[in-house]
């Protein structure tokens, strides 16, 4: 790999002491990478059945497995959303705390949305996860993760950090500060990392990080936790950062972090000044250490007891479309009509009681656009919703429909007439018409393989 800058040579030899050769030699070997099951869309037993990418499990994600081979992103599984590629060590500040399934989530710095995506698998069906990203270009790409693996309840907002408490005040249970960081964690797998690197960019980072952290907190229910999170190693980053916070705010304290996690990381290291008694609570994961690359984590918790008075989530009076209600039930076994939102000519599928904000990305699951008489589905319906409709054209990974149908072409259906999903072994990879015993491509054209 390329020389490191000698300024941050220096603070590593400080930071790991006579531990910096075996970093170097790590820094060596090839960047580990790792994918997650999409439990979302296959249980990780129904998966196990099927795998042939990779057996060898992460030891603190439940449906995580290390990944040995390259170039995925054209194969069956990834295509129907089965798995997300992420790197090993970016799993772990999503394992940080045992998550309730009916929870709201917050990330606030989501792209491209694997802590999103993973936060998302913990959450049952009134759980709510809103993905914030404040780049437009990256919000887009997030939004497309988000549709490839067919999650309901999700809600991608395009804002800075500082203006989301005008739409989600004291609303979340669990926030994620990913925080943007200097990215001395991705050295070995990244050289424009260590083009970029800088003592100056160091502490601009950690400015820009506080910030960001003190934005999440009237964001945060009474209790809730934050989840702050870099893939540095630079103290300034890090436990300085978490050490600021506490200072500045008294109501929180530093929490441990899951077993799994802590046998799996470092402690926070404490420096001359730090005032958090507990900073070894915070966890770091080196690639000396640890199968993965550079990352630090640290839960917060609210201290304040929170209220037991629990609100009755508003409910509009939902006036149905005639139009929307026909298309639904004709391709649908079953869902619920109070999730059904239209507005204007886009409709969309959410769960009811949860604030909207006006500005939002994307919301819940587009069902489709109206269109004069009839409904133009979205590829997010078919993906999100393709367990529950009636006409479903199952191929298996091999075949050579299902090559044909991801190069865009029409295959055969002995179906009747309307549309239909198709799938691979039992999850949705994409939608098609049926008419007269052909299936016409609805794969999106950006997505097909060449």
């Amino acid at each position: 790999m390329k020389n490191l800058p000698e300024a941050f040579a220096e603070r590593m030899k400080k930071l790991l002491g006579d531990e910096y050769p075996l970093y170097l030699a790590a820094l060596e070997q090839e960047p580990v990478k790792g994918f997650r099951v999409n439990t979302d869309k296959i249980s990780v037993e129904a998966f196990e059945k099927i795998n042939t990418l990779s057996n060898d499990r992460i030891p603190y994600v439940e449906n995580g497995f290390y990944l040995h081979t390259d170039k995925i992103g054209n194969h069956p599984y990834h295509h129907a959303g089965m798995i997300y590629v992420q790197e090993p060590g970016a799993m772990a500040p999503a394992e940080c705390v045992e998550i309730q399934p009916d929870w709201h989530i917050l990330d606030m710095c989501a792209a491209p949305g694997g802590k999103s995506t993973q936060l998302k698998n913990k959450l049952g069906k009134s759980g709510v996860l809103v993905s914030n990203e404040i780049i437009p270009s990256r919000c887009k790409v997030l939004t497309g993760n988000i549709e490839r693996l067919g999650l309901r309840n999700v809600i991608t907002t395009c804002s800075d950090t500082g203006h989301l408490s005008r739409f989600f005040h004291k609303s979340f249970d669990l926030i994620m500060v990913d925080a943007p960081c200097s990215g001395e964690g991705m050295f070995r797998k990244d050289e424009e990392a260590v083009n970029q690197w800088s003592e100056e960019n160091v502490r601009l980072c950690a400015e820009r990080q506080l910030e960001i952290l003190n934005n999440a907190v009237p964001l945060l229910k009474d209790g809730g936790y934050i989840v702050y999170a870099t893939c540095t190693f630079s103290l300034e980053e890090n436990e300085m950062v978490v050490d600021s916070f506490l200072r500045k705010h008294p109501e929180f304290e530093l929490k441990e972090v899951t077993p799994a996690v802590r046998e799996n990381t470092c402690d926070g290291v404490c420096f001359d000044g730090c005032e958090c008694e507990k900073i070894s609570l915070a966890r770091r994961f080196y690639p000396h250490k640890s199968k993965g690359e550079g990352q630090f984590m640290a839960v917060l918790k609210s201290k304040i007891e929170p209220s037991h008075r629990k609100e009755n989530p508003k409910k509009c009076k939902i006036k149905e479309n005639p139009i929307v209600t026909e298309f639904l039930d004709s391709v649908l076994t079953n869902y619920e009509k109070d999730n059904v939102i239209v507005s204007g000519d886009k409709v969309n599928y959410f769960t009811p009681g949860f604030p909207i904000p006006d500005a939002y990305f994307s919301c819940g699951v587009t069902v489709g656009e109206i269109r004069k008489n009839y409904i133009q589905p979205h590829h997010q319906f078919f993906m999100a919703m393709g367990k529950d409709f009636k006409r479903k054209i199952n191929l298996s990974p091999d075949s050579e429909d299902l090559k044909k149908y991801l190069h865009g072409e029409e295959i055969e259906a002995d179906l009747p007439n309307g549309w239909a999903v198709v799938t691979v072994n039992g999850c949705t990879i994409g939608g098609a018409k049926v008419v007269s015993g052909k299936a016409k491509n609805h794969y999106p054209k950006g997505l097909r393989t060449v």
